[in-house]
């Protein structure tokens, strides 16, 4: 339908053209969320529902603008930790923040009493009380993270030092995303330890607060793998576990010959892993194109490949071991047996060593709690 066909129909029916709804109407919210998630974060989903019965009875609309700003006021203040931080440090700005949101709340009851009306006056109170109840638990959460915050601390900083404990807002911003750009929950506390052996008291301690653990590398993948869901979240960045050592000789477990290994910690950038290689004369066979900015721990993780991948296999083709931290906080080495040196699904049996380890220990000399374990795995044929 051209513009003449539109005129003659505008004429024909004699309705004026329709303003554009507003897409957003609650302020100072610059993130991807719609209003309708905002509202349902805030005041529930039956909330929606009644905003969008009483849309339709709007006279002025000032009630509504008030709600909105309300709801705008603790969304700007969720999704930015410099102005949470900033209303921690100042409690009396704190404190003019929140009695200026319960006056609106009180305006726009004022306003509906001046109106009654039996139904409408029933939704109305129905969103007050939704609206009230965020109120309460956003004015509750700052003294509920200060103290939060100083448990955290006094526990976290047996065993680790005080400064790599980060709540501050710059660590929080840089840690709520990764490649992905998605930012669903910004981390409560970033650690970052200084050595391997500081992470599985760290473990142990993330489980005692109830913090879900978030481990983070180089923050490269595009796989969500570490965006914090939660807001009770702790992001371990592993950037400072940066040893590499040289490329040397090792008999694996099952084979007769050395073969040319590297060992490295979780941190370590995947380029300085293939600089490694050159200078020995050997090929890392990782090579993402992030491979000035990941790091090891995460190309395992995500099994990461590249280009040279196509020849020499992705990274679970080509680890001969690796050291982890369990869910309890204990060592877990796993071991590849009788390695094919080649892609793993090229082989009909896939064979692991899995060894327990105190993990209240030092890796190096950690005591095993139990009998080395194996585990198989069984592949397809690739032939069939």
């Amino acid at each position: 339908m051209d513009a003449t066909q539109l005129a003659g129909l505008t004429r024909d029916t004699g309705a004026a053209p329709e303003s554009p709804a507003r897409l957003r109407e609650i302020p100072y919210n610059y993130t991807s969320l719609s209003d309708r998630e905002i509202v349902i974060r805030l005041l529930g989903p039956a909330a929606w529902e009644v905003l969008g019965a009483l849309r339709q009875e709007r006279r002025t609309g000032r009630s509504a603008r008030m709600l909105f700003e309300v709801l705008g006021d603790i969304w700007v203040v969720d999704r930015n930790p410099y102005l949470q931080d900033d209303l921690l440090d100042n409690p009396k700005r704190r404190k003019l923040l929140i009695e200026a949101l319960h006056h609106r709340l009180s305006e726009i009851e004022r306003r509906q009493l001046q109106r009654p009306d039996a139904e409408r006056d029933r939704r109305v109170a129905q969103l007050l009380e939704a609206a009230r109840r965020a109120v309460t638990r956003f004015a509750d959460g700052f003294g509920q993270t200060q103290a939060l915050r100083h448990k955290v601390r006094r526990l976290f900083r047996r065993h680790t030092r005080n400064d790599n404990i980060r709540f501050d807002p710059f660590a929080r911003v840089c840690h709520v995303t990764d490649a992905t750009d998605w930012r669903i929950e910004y981390p409560f506390v970033v650690l970052c330890p200084d050595c391997e052996d500081e992470i599985p008291a760290l473990v142990r301690a993330c489980a005692q607060v109830g913090l879900t653990i978030v481990p983070r590398g180089g923050g490269t993948g595009y796989t969500g793998g570490a965006v914090p869901l939660t807001e009770l979240a702790a992001v371990i960045n592993t950037e400072k576990l940066d040893r590499c050592d040289r490329v040397e000789p090792v008999v694996l477990p099952g084979l007769d010959q050395p073969v040319p290994t590297v060992l490295t910690e979780a941190g370590v950038v995947t380029r300085r892993v293939s600089q490694a290689a050159e200078r020995a004369g050997c090929v890392f066979a990782v090579d993402p194109t992030s491979a000035d900015a990941s790091c090891v721990g995460g190309n395992i993780a995500m099994n990461a490949g590249g280009k040279k991948a196509v020849l020499w296999g992705t990274a679970v083709d080509n680890l001969a071991w690796w050291r982890m931290v369990d869910a309890d906080g204990n060592w877990l080495e796993v071991s590849r047996l009788d390695h094919n040196l080649g892609r793993i699904h090229e082989v009909r049996l896939a064979r692991f060593e899995l060894l327990w380890k105190d993990g209240r220990e030092p890796a190096a000399r950690a005591l095993s709690f139990v009998g080395v374990h194996c585990c198989s795995l069984s592949l397809p044929n690739p032939r069939n």
